[in-house]
């Protein structure tokens, strides 16, 4: 079943399923802005590691990625730090 077909909600009502439909819209919804977000913080992080380069830095930052794993683990608990992790080596790219 591809992304765009729907599946239909597992409901014993109308109304259940009502609910069901407009909920996955809404997850669609979000899930559309959370790629469209991870791929600005993707772009905003190339912008970094190039000035990071140019200035004689290295790519990574592993410091920063500790702070980074820190937050979303604080936050979100352990699977924080797998989408932590995730988000970095998305993020670390090739400039």
């Amino acid at each position: 079943m591809s992304a765009k077909t729907a599946a239909k909600p597992a409901a014993r009502t109308a109304e259940a399923a009502g609910v069901i439909t407009d909920a996955r819209a809404r997850i669609d919804d979000l899930d559309g802005r959370i790629i469209g977000l991870v791929q600005e913080r993707m772009a905003v992080s190339a912008v970094i590691q190039r000035e990071r380069i140019a200035s004689g830095g290295r790519r990574v930052n592993l410091a920063r990625e500790m702070e980074v794993l820190g937050h979303y683990s604080d936050q979100l608990g352990r699977p924080g730090t797998a989408l932590a992790m995730t988000l970095l080596e998305l993020c670390r790219g090739r400039v």
